[in-house]
């Protein structure tokens, strides 16, 4: 399996280059040049398989001859996961699921790929002798699960930006109270999107990137949308498929949780419905509305993880509805990074409709859905689950297909958001007592390239010493 950038100019590599790159040298993202395929046969057999059992198969077809060891790296991946079934599928309402992907040791579906990444950066690193500097951008989940993945790993340091003031304390903590001297936080006085495009700008410095030998594990790197397909078959052939169609609702900010559903799509999976849900941040719902992605300002609400105006993985979507055109790709994103704006044409829009829908909430109706789901059901969900719910709840088109909601976080990592909504307080997993009162390690920065670059060198120098 060979991978091409969404933008043309840049190498075709192989699987292990892929992981090591994460962003292509042209700005654009990697994808499969061809998308591999299940048969009905096999996707019935999936539905009789555990949760890493079926992993392997999913994965497998993504990296050809380096599969080998494959068993290993995710037994490896998914041992510290606190539910037998990895991603267990819960019952909401007659045809209403939730996919609980919040399990792994940082509560949040990200653990899905990033603890499944840490190993297998260990085992390609270790065979080619090599170290890397992990640089990424989160807006709440990505950086713990990231500095979970990474933590003690003799190969890799790491160095998380997220948004001072802009995730949630819990969030915050789980990141900065990391006491492994690998691990370095770096709160960015700004958005998401200041710190998600710091990130790219490094990524995009030909001698900074080779001279630290940068690497992702943010959602640009093409392995994380690999493993996170993987659920995707799960619940839906634990309904049924291939034999019925089934609907996902989708919170979602930066798309790439949506986009590894649109992968099953490709490869098979037989979904009836991919519903986008959006909070007060509405660029992706605005655009499956109107054809148009148009850039505005980042308003702070209870479902931090999506307060992003600028969302990278869209542009792999972008790719398949324009017919995998490179320049026409390169041309739009251009423009896009230009102006904060861009229009597709009616043909693909329509295309994209074909399976996607979307639909914005605010803070207040965000807070009737976790209230409604705990009066219904006695759960307590997250605020970006809520998203998800309501969005599924209010689009769905066949009654007669199952819809999921994907629950993407542990309400306790919303708090204060729960508890103001559905007057109940959520408990976070005994596992993490204490949180609140460990050292912080964090250093805060302003929105400035050189600044932050010369923190990460100065840093690297300091370890280097040590």
């Amino acid at each position: 399996m060979n991978y091409v950038s969404t933008r043309g100019k840049a190498p075709v590599l192989g699987f292990d280059d892929v992981l090591l790159a994460g962003l292509a040298r042209d700005g654009g993202l990697y994808v499969p040049e061809a998308w591999p395929a299940f048969s009905p046969g096999d996707m019935r057999d999936f539905g009789r398989l555990s949760y890493p059992e079926l992993a392997v198969r999913v994965m497998a077809p993504f990296m050809g001859g380096r599969a080998d060891g494959l068993e290993a790296i995710v037994a490896e991946a998914y041992r510290n996961f606190d539910h037998a079934d990895v991603a267990p599928l819960k019952e909401l309402a007659p045809g209403e699921w939730l996919l609980e992907l919040f399990h792994g040791p940082t509560l949040a579906f990200k653990d899905h790929s990033l603890q499944f990444m840490g190993p297998l950066f260990d085992r390609v690193l270790g065979e080619r002798g090599e170290r890397i500097t992990v640089i990424g951008a989160t807006s709440g989940d990505t950086g713990s699960a990231a500095i979970e993945a990474c933590r003690d790993r003799d190969s890799i340091e790491i160095f998380i930006l997220h948004p001072e003031g802009r995730v949630s304390e819990f969030q915050r903590r789980q990141m900065t109270t990391v006491p492994s001297a690998n691990v370095h936080n770096i709160a960015i006085e700004g958005t998401f999107d200041d710190c998600q495009g710091l990130v790219k700008a490094m990524f995009n410095d030909p001698a900074f990137r080779h001279r630290h030998k940068l690497a992702a594990f943010n959602s640009i790197n093409w392995v994380r949308i690999m493993a996170q397909i993987v659920y995707y078959f799960r619940a839906a052939t634990l309904l049924g498929a291939p034999d019925s169609r089934v609907a996902f609702a989708v919170p979602t900010g930066n798309f790439g949780n949506v986009f590894a559903a649109y992968a099953a799509h490709r490869m098979g999976l037989p979904i009836s419905q991919l519903v986008v849900g959006s909070n007060r941040n509405d660029i992706l719902t605005r655009f499956f509305r109107t054809g148009r992605m148009e850039t505005g300002a980042v308003h702070p609400t209870i479902s931090p993880s999506m307060d992003i105006q600028v969302s990278s993985n869209f542009e792999r979507l972008l790719f398949e509805l324009l017919d995998r055109d490179h320049a026409r790709i390169a041309a739009l994103m251009e423009g896009f990074s230009d102006s904060g704006g861009l229009r597709v044409s009616a043909g693909p829009l329509a295309r994209a409709r074909e399976l996607f829908d979307g639909k914005s909430f605010d803070d207040d109706q965000t807070r009737a859905t976790i209230k409604a789901v705990y009066e219904e059901t006695g759960r307590l969900i997250d605020p970006h689950t809520a998203v998800g719910v309501a969005a599924g709840r209010a689009l769905k088109r066949d009654p007669g297909s199952p819809m999921v909601f994907v629950a993407t976080a542990h309400a306790a990592k919303f708090g204060d958001a729960v508890e103001a909504a559905a007057g109940v307080r959520p408990r976070p997993p005994a596992r993490l007592d204490g949180l609140m009162e460990r050292e912080e390690r964090c250093r805060v920065l302003a929105n400035d390239l050189a600044k932050v670059q010369g923190f990460i060198t100065g840093r690297l120098a300091e370890r280097v010493a040590a």
